[in-house]
């Protein structure tokens, strides 16, 4: 039987060494099942791997009909960031900590591998961010993010200044230590820390979680996802912009951030009896027992 996906392309964690033995014992289990294999660019020359052909994103995303990130979800969000222009889909094996986005185990890879070449899988859309950073009448940056977009305050810690337009119409003038803007993805990351709740994937929503906002009654707002978000920072000592927790660059007094729904979705690949709730359930570690 022709596998599900013909062209795997393998990710492995960023700069990690010991990624080297189970990348080549997943290649050669698909090879088995008539699966031509590539491996990232970065992740051979990390990790010695020369066994399978070598290829950089942009071959991935010409050639790959699915790509398996070995890593955690920093690893994945990295790649959803370089493949959803190719609409190359992404299914992760969890070698990080908590991993909401890498829902295959080690112990359990080839068997839940194989049930996916062979069909056996669900799929889903997730909405990216497309986030842009204007200097006066520049555009200075242009960017995507899977999680969130982060405008927050710098080493100082003083609080920063930000006043927030939402499809044209004011919301506040807020001051805090900053503010999240996030996808239902990455709604289980810096957001909930933060106090922001929890979006199902499917559900068309943004958050706005402010980050300890200086007037207690600033609350997390939940968006409509083709809401057009524009932050302007008016007070901005060493405040700084970060896309799924890197730091994109310094920002300055009069500086906006323009956020609104990327052009192209990531697709994740999950294997056969995925369960969100589930997922939940353990790494937030929640009660096992239903009434």
């Amino acid at each position: 039987m022709s596998p599900a996906f013909k062209n795997v392309a393998l990710i492995g964690r960023y700069k990690s060494k010991e990624v080297a033995k189970p990348i080549v014992s997943l290649g050669k289990f698909l090879e088995t099942l008539n699966c031509r294999v590539l491996v990232d660019q970065d992740t051979a020359e990390v990790s010695g791997v020369n066994r399978f052909p070598v290829a950089d994103y942009a071959s991935i995303g010409e050639k790959a009909n699915l790509a398996i990130v070995l890593g955690g979800d920093g690893s994945m969000l990295s790649a959803a960031r370089a493949l959803a222009p190719y609409r190359v889909p992404l299914l992760g094996v969890n070698r990080g900590r908590l991993g909401f986005m890498t829902d295959v185990g080690l112990s359990t890879m080839r068997r839940a591998i194989g049930g996916v070449i062979a069909g056996k899988y669900s799929s889903e859309a997730r909405t990216m961010l497309a986030v842009e950073l204007h200097r006066g009448k520049r555009r200075v940056l242009a960017s995507t993010a899977l999680n969130d977009v982060v405008v927050t305050k710098g080493g100082i810690g003083r609080l920063i200044e930000l006043v927030v337009h939402i499809d044209g119409q004011f919301v506040y003038d807020m001051r805090s230590d900053g503010l999240i803007t996030a996808t239902p993805t990455g709604s289980t990351a810096y957001a909930l820390s933060s106090g922001g709740p929890i979006l199902h994937p499917r559900m068309a929503a943004f958050a706005l979680v402010p980050i300890s906002p200086h007037t207690l009654s600033n609350r997390p707002i939940a968006l409509h996802d083709r809401a057009n978000i524009e932050i302007v920072l008016r007070q901005a000592q060493e405040a700084r912009l970060h896309l799924d927790g890197q730091p994109f660059g310094n920002l300055e007094r009069g500086d906006r951030v323009l956020i609104r729904r990327a052009r192209s979705p990531v697709r994740f690949i999950h294997p056969e009896g995925y369960d969100y709730f589930a997922m939940l359930r353990g790494k937030l570690h929640w009660t096992e027992n239903p009434l």
